[in-house]
Order: C-alpha cells, then structure tokens, then sequence
C-alpha cells in the first residue's frame, strides 16, 4: 500500500498527554513520523488536508452485546463490526449473552469462526456461570486456555457463596473479572430512577441502593480476597463515592460508566421513548454530575458503550414492557464530543482516554501510543460534519436510540487497525 501523509491534523496522545498540530506519515500500516510540516515524504504518498480534524488511538469498547448467534433480527456479528469500525472502534468486546451463551471454548471458536471481518479486533467475554439461574461456576480455566479477553455474565450474579468461590478460583488464570452490581430484589419491577421524576411521570422507580448495596458487598470480597474486578454499568452518585474509598484504600478495582449514564438523566423520561429504557435506568442530575467528575478526575476509569440492539418490534412498545438497551456504537464518539469538549466541559485529552487508552488498561492491556515506529492503530474524527441519524446511515441492524431521524454533528472519517 502506498504511503499516507496527513496534513496538519489535531494528535491527541493520551498516554503522554499530548495533544498537537502535525503531519502524520503511515507507511506499511505502521506511524512513520509525526511532526509539523513533515519535509521528507515519499513522492507516491498520498496525502490527505486533515485541518481541523482529530486523529487519536483507537476507540476501544469494553462490552457491548451482539445478536448473533440466536438473534440475527438484531444485529449480526458482520453488522457489529460495521457498526463498530463506523464509530472509530479499532478494538470491540463482545458479552457471553447470545443464544446460546458463550460458556464452552466450542462456543468461543464458533464466534470467531463466524466473525467475517478481521477489523475492528474482537474480544470475546467467557461466560461466569452456567445455566439460567446463574447458579453454577464457569468453566473458567478452559475459557481462558481459550483465550477469552476476561469473564463476566454481564448480568447481576445474585448468589453471593458463588462470587466469592469464583473470585478465589480465578485470581491464578489472571483474566479480568467484569461485575454488574445490581440486587433484582431490591429493583424489584422498577423501569427508571426512583425519585421525582419518577413520581411525576408515573413510573415504578428502581432505588439506587439496588446498585449501592451490591457494590458494597462486592467490594468487601475484593478486599478479603484480592481478587482484581471490573465493575461495570456504574451509574450512581453513591456508587462513586464508595468506589472513591475502595481505590483510595488500594482494593484492585476498576470501573466503567455507559455513554448514556453521561449524557442524559431521568428528565429525558417525560417523552416514555422506550429507547430510554436502560438497566441500569438512567439517573438524576446529581448521579450524572457525580459520573462525570469521576471519570475527569479518574475514579470511573472508562467509559463503555454497552451496545445492545433491539428490532423495531421489541422496543415498540410501552416504556415499562419494553426490553432495556440502546445501540452506540456509531453515536457515542459524535455526541459525547459534542456535549462534553465542544461545550468546554471536558478536553479533548478526557474524553478520548476514557474511550481508548483506560478501557485497554481496564482489560489488562497495554494501550496505544501515537508514536513514530508503533502499529497504526487510531481513529480520524471530524467534529464539525453534520449528518443524520437513519437506518440507511446506521450500519447496526437495529436502530434503537432516540437519536433516530436527528442530525447530529461529529463523524468518523476512517480508522487505522494493526489487523487491517
């Protein structure tokens, strides 16, 4: 392939805090140099204007859900990947929840076997338990000689004798453990936040300590038992705090947030668009406020984008019938930008380390530098196009988000993968 210059394009370096104008040379899929005004390029390259635009390390999506196999209606695993290389993911992570679950080494081959795309690279989460109930360990060793990128249910594990005995299996296969902490018996049949507008709106609310209460049990098993955790679907204010204390005391944790938990709170509910219909549900100003800070400053390490389809015919419905989850994976980059480092809220350095490097670090891996002589593997954003949201403009199968048929400003242009 020919060499490519690009002209005078924004490098964000989150791992060195570097964020620049310069000329970036690819050559054999791996960065050449970086500098303003490069003088010495090769005379085929091609060269590209890139002013205004973002080149940062690839997008990298700590879980997010396919429908394949089971429920090809939603999403397979070729619309997945286009839909994850179209948002600037170069790296996506694929829960265990298909039909059936991803629980055996047969059925981690059989994703890969049916993955037609060699980019974004695709992670596959091995299932923590077997069966319906969740009532059984794992087959944990054999995922892992399988090479899954960690273990989780991306479900509530309830039975509280079996984290602990998972927890103490694990810690010698040095794979990331993923936790949603959520008690069922206290959400009870909650659809949204408990609070006021919960009340306004007529909807039984979940109480935050449905997630508090879990989480605090859970980090009391990290503390006697030291096994390194992932927690995910962080979404309250209370959460943080507790999360604060445990990283503040040296338990080896980690924790996400999802990209709608930042942008929207229980307000957007008034309108019932069972696309809003989230588990966790979203939260009050307050939780969205305490996330934010948390993910500035560090306590939340990443955030996720847990893309989950739906079909039109699921998700039509009334708010509290419908199935929760919200697709993202081509939105997230565009209106996190726009909402958070075009309004001055955060920089431009946050938002693109929450996205790429933490959520490599969260799976125990080592993040990308933008660097002469590193594998390219990096996002090119323009955060000035505008375009619109429709399922001829979505690669997703599915098109459950409430952005449907709204412009929205922000795109991505390309993506570099060392797998392309």
């Amino acid at each position: 392939m020919p060499a490519e210059v690009l002209r005078n394009v924004r490098v964000l370096d989150p791992l060195h805090d570097g964020d620049r104008q310069a000329d970036v040379l690819i050559e054999s899929n791996r960065i050449g140099a970086i500098a303003p005004n490069l003088p010495d390029i090769p005379s085929d390259a091609i060269v590209q204007d890139c002013d205004g635009m973002i080149l940062g390390p690839g997008l990298v999506d700590l879980y997010s859900q396919s429908g394949e196999p089971g429920h090809e209606s939603r999403e397979t695993l070729q619309s997945l990947m286009l839909a994850g290389s179209a948002g600037g993911f170069t790296a996506l992570s694929l829960l265990p929840g298909t039909d059936p679950v991803v629980d055996t080494p047969a059925g981690v081959s059989w994703v890969r076997a049916h993955t037609p795309l060699t980019t974004p690279h695709l992670g596959i989460w091995g299932a923590l338990t077997l069966g319906i109930e969740g009532q059984t360990m794992g087959e944990l060793a054999d995922l892992a000689a399988a090479s899954v990128i960690g273990f989780t249910d991306g479900q509530p594990l309830q039975n509280r004798g079996l984290l602990r005995r998972i927890l103490e299996y694990a810690q010698p296969l040095q794979r990331p453990i993923a936790l949603w902490c959520c008690d069922r018996t206290l959400q009870g049949d909650g659809v949204m936040r408990e609070g006021i507008d919960s009340i306004r709106f007529g909807l039984p609310g979940v109480p935050a300590i449905a997630e508090t209460t879990a989480l605090a049990m859970v980090l009391e098993c990290v503390a006697a038992i030291e096994t390194p955790i992932h927690l995910m679907r962080i979404s309250t204010a209370r959460s943080v705090a507790l999360i604060a204390q445990a990283k503040a005391q040296g338990l080896p944790i980690t924790a996400s947030t999802t990209w709608m938990h930042l942008l929207l709170t229980t307000s957007a509910l008034q309108g019932y668009d069972p696309n809003l219909r989230l588990d966790p549900p979203l939260g009050t100003s307050a939780d969205q406020l305490a996330l934010l800070q948390a993910v500035e400053s560090g306590v939340i390490d990443a955030i996720a984008i847990d893309h989950t389809p739906h079909t039109y015919e699921e998700k039509t419905v009334a708010f509290a019938e419908a199935p929760p989850g919200v697709i993202g994976l081509e939105l997230a980059l565009p209106l996190l930008w726009d909402a958070l480092v075009t309004s001055g809220k955060w920089s431009a350095l946050t938002l693109w380390r929450a996205l790429s490097t933490r959520p490599t670090q969260c799976l125990q891996r080592s993040p990308v530098a933008l660097v002469a002589g590193e594998l390219a593997d990096m996002t090119l954003f323009d955060p000035r196009k505008t375009w619109q949201v429709t399922p001829q403009t979505l690669h997703s199968h599915s098109h459950n988000t409430p952005w449907l048929g709204k412009n929205i400003r922000g795109q991505v242009c390309r993506t570099w993968s060392p797998t392309n």
